[in-house]
């Protein structure tokens, strides 16, 4: 299960704040605190940056790595900024990932430049048409995607498949509908298909004591599911991904097991 910190998010007022004003030191708080809770990637979610979004993103990405020895998720609409990430990025603690391409022809930019650059890609299931309805019209999306991927020279290895988790809280059917579809992205190929889910969507809207609640009994279900990673707060799902590896046999079952 891969891990990405997803903390560092333009829509955090925190966060925001320190983008504006180059601020490091917030950025580098919330960069280590993530990894000290497990994360393996840190998300950089900058937005459209239509405003100089290359110089924010190279910004962002030399502060995230001077401060953990981890790689970078790539969160952008922007293209010169999702270039300029992946051209400044250091990849001696694993490769950057791009977040995010679909279905819509001006996103199939960031198939050029995972291409380009030999790095992995998050494919979201939103079709021409909108949302999609139910776990087989992700499916449909899915393949067409795998299609167009393959279209561009890319290794289906390197597609991670993004079933869309929508808010519970009005398309609460959604949630058993993202399950089912996780479930059968995996045998869409052999071997089968990485997935990826934005975790916090599900609870966005719910009120605050009840998020971390959804988003680690839904995590949980995801997990048993076969999700191979997750855009979460590290520090809501670590002890699920450490039970449930203890359960299933992954991790050697110890009475400190969620200290280690």
């Amino acid at each position: 299960m891969l891990i990405i910190g997803e903390r560092l998010s333009i829509i955090s007022k925190k966060v925001r704040e320190a983008l504006i004003k180059k601020d490091k030191e917030p950025i580098k708080q919330i960069a280590i605190e993530q990894w000290n809770f497990g994360a393996q990637m840190i998300e950089a979610n900058i937005g459209p940056a239509e405003d100089r979004g290359k110089e924010l993103m190279e910004w962002v990405v030399t502060t995230i790595q001077e401060s953990v020895p981890l790689p970078v998720s790539l969160d952008t609409t922007n293209p010169a900024a999702m270039e300029a990430g992946l051209k400044i990025h250091n990849n001696q603690w694993g490769k950057p990932l791009i977040n995010s391409t679909s279905l819509d022809p001006e996103r199939f930019i960031m198939f050029e430049l995972a291409v380009k650059y030999s790095v992995p890609i998050i494919a979201l299931t939103v079709g021409k048409g909108g949302l999609p309805r139910d776990a087989e019209e992700r499916v449909e999306i899915a393949v067409q995607l795998m299609e167009k991927a393959v279209e561009y020279g890319i290794s289906l290895e390197d597609i991670y498949l993004d079933p869309l988790v929508l808010q519970i809280s009005g398309s609460q059917n959604q949630a058993k509908e993202v399950l089912k579809a996780v479930r059968l992205f995996h045998e869409l190929n052999d071997p089968p298909m990485k997935t990826i889910v934005g975790l916090s969507n599900l609870s966005n809207g719910c009120p605050k004591h009840l998020r971390p609640v959804l988003n680690k009994y839904f995590f949980a279900l995801l997990m048993y599911e076969g999700l191979s990673a997750a855009i979460v707060n590290p520090a809501e799902v670590i002890e699920v991904v450490k039970t449930i590896n203890v359960i299933t046999g992954k991790t050697l079952y110890a009475h400190s097991y969620l200290e280690i």
